[in-house]
Parts: structure tokens; sequence; C-alpha cells
């Protein structure tokens, strides 16, 4: 691997080439993944991947004139100092917040490089090319905004935009919720019952942890399980799966960390205080992203989660 600064002209020229092209591949493959549910944004990185073009036939027409037709084999991978890329544009269920973030970020180092080298360039052609380079992937973003405006209106960035929210709802909101319900109102029957059969902090909070953690795995396995996301759209199973058994096990876990308190009546008037305030928070989320009314929300999760609370205090009282 090679430091930059050891580059000779003809290799930094090569190396430019070599970044034009593979940023233009992957606008191209933005554009492919997206054009199904963000046309407006497909036609964006179009647009970027057909500037990334033109600066690369600029910089071969240069390098022909300096250095001929043949020219060395170069990539930003055979070079200290370049950022290595998570490959996104290859993720199964891409977000187009995380290609707009990937773009700039792309358009950022692409601006630093050119820099770089054109203040190491010595002959005044190449510097120049590479230094008018320099200022146009820096003045980048607001040739994208400016692209964005004129191919992404209002209309088609606010469809976009609930379209985004759709996938977050099916692919991270709703499995997040269903796990944060059942891990917070599931283990509330075990972990109450254990509390009160045996009026111990350390008994409850083994049972809690217990619960918690099998519940997160069981839920987990059944969302991932559920449909591969082919035809639903809901998104990577494995993803789903995760967000759940996660949300799931935190869900459990919220009411079992009290009773690492070793005075059994203050660990469980405090994981009640957490019982209602996970019963809030769920009914806040199924309101806020889930579009349902929140008194029906409060009701549905309180009465839920009071109903299975009484039942674990009952059987370990009985």
């Amino acid at each position: 691997m090679k430091r930059f600064q050891d580059l000779t002209e003809a290799e930094t020229l090569a190396l430019a080439v070599a970044n034009e092209e593979e940023d233009a591949r992957i606008y191209r493959s933005f554009a492919l993944r997206l054009r199904a549910s963000y046309p407006a944004s497909a036609a964006l990185f179009d647009a970027m991947a057909a500037e990334e073009e033109e600066h690369r036939h600029r910089l071969l027409t240069l390098y022909e004139a300096k250095f001929g037709r043949e020219m060395p084999y170069i990539t930003r991978q055979d070079v200290r100092g370049f950022m290595k890329r998570r490959p996104v544009w290859l993720m199964r269920d891409l977000r187009i917040e995380t290609v707009r973030a990937q773009a700039a970020l792309m358009e950022r180092e692409a601006g630093q490089f050119y820099a770089r080298a054109a203040e190491r360039a010595r002959d005044t052609e190449v510097r120049r090319l590479l230094g008018d380079l320099a200022e146009i992937e820096q003045k980048h973003e607001d040739r994208a905004a400016a692209l964005e405006a004129e191919l992404l209106p209002a209309d088609a960035r606010s469809a976009e935009d609930a379209e985004a929210r759709r996938m977050l709802l099916l692919q991270v909101v709703q499995p997040g919720t269903a796990g944060l319900i059942d891990g917070s109102v599931s283990t509330l029957a075990p972990i109450f019952a254990a509390a009160f059969v045996t009026q111990n902090s350390g008994d409850a909070f083994v049972v809690g942890l217990a619960a918690s953690i099998g519940a997160g795995i069981s839920m987990g396995l059944t969302e991932a399980l559920s449909d591969d996301g082919e035809i639903t759209g809901r998104g990577h199973p494995w993803l789903r799966g995760g967000v759940c058994g996660v949300m799931t096990t935190l869900g459990g876990l919220g009411h079992t960390l009290p009773y690492l308190i070793p005075d059994f009546w203050t660990a469980t008037a405090v994981a009640g205080v957490i019982v209602a305030l996970e019963l809030f928070a769920i009914a806040w989320i199924r309101w806020r992203y889930m579009e349902t009314p929140f008194t029906s929300a409060i009701v549905q999760v309180v009465l839920g989660g009071v109903l299975v609370l009484l039942t674990g205090i009952f059987i370990g009282s009985a």
C-alpha cells in the first residue's frame, strides 16, 4: 500500500480516474435500487453519476495528453488515508436517509482528495484541473441541492418521505413496539408472582432476568421467521427479529433491574413505578408512530398491563 505523498502525478491522475469511475457506478447503483420506490431521488443520482462521468472524461483527456494512453492501475484501496466505505449500496433494505448520507460523505472525501492532490501537483495543467475539480466537489452539496430542487419537487419529496416513514414503521417501529409490549407486559406475571411468593429481591431478579432474555429470544425468532419480507416489504427478517428481540428483553429488564435493590418492598415500589412509565411509553409510541388515538392507546396498554400485573401478584400471594 502506497502513501498518498509518494504517488507520482501519473498515479494521482490514474487514482482520480478510478475514484470517479467508482463513484459514478455507486450513484448508478443507488438510482437502480431507488427507482421503484423513490423515482425522483433515482433521477437525482442519475444526474450525479453523469457529472462524475464528465469529470472522468476530463481527467482521461489530460492524462493522455501528459502521459500517453497507458495508465497504471491504482484504486483508493491501494493508498493509505482513504476512508474504507461500507458498501451500503449492497444492503438488502436500502434506506433513503442512508443513501443521502453516503452521497454527502463521498462528495466531501472527493473534495479533500482533489484539494490535497492539487497542492502537490507541479505541472500547471494538472494543478489547474485538480484545483477546479476540488472546487466542484466542494460545491457539490450546493449542486446536489440545486438538482434536488429541480428533480425532487416538494410533492415528490413529500411522497418519498412518506414512503421512508412507511418503511421505518414496517422494519423498525412495528417489530420494536411488538417486542416492547411483549417484554413489558408478558413478563409482569412471572416476575411479580416470583417476587410475592418468595418476598426475596434476589429470587425475583433471577426469575425476571430469565423471563426477559427468554422472551427476547422467543419473540426475536418468531418475528424473524414470520416472513422473509419479499412479498410484504417488511424488510430483512433478521433486522426485524433483532429489533423485536432486543426491545422484548429491554421491556422485561426495565422492571427486573429494581430487584437488585436488597430491600424487597423498596424494590417492588420502584419496579411498580417503572411499569407505569413503560406502559405510558408504549402508549406514546403507538400514538406517535402508529396513529393510534392516545386515549385508546392508554386504555388498551394500561388495562392489559394492569390485568397481567394483578394476575402475577394474586398468584404470588395465594
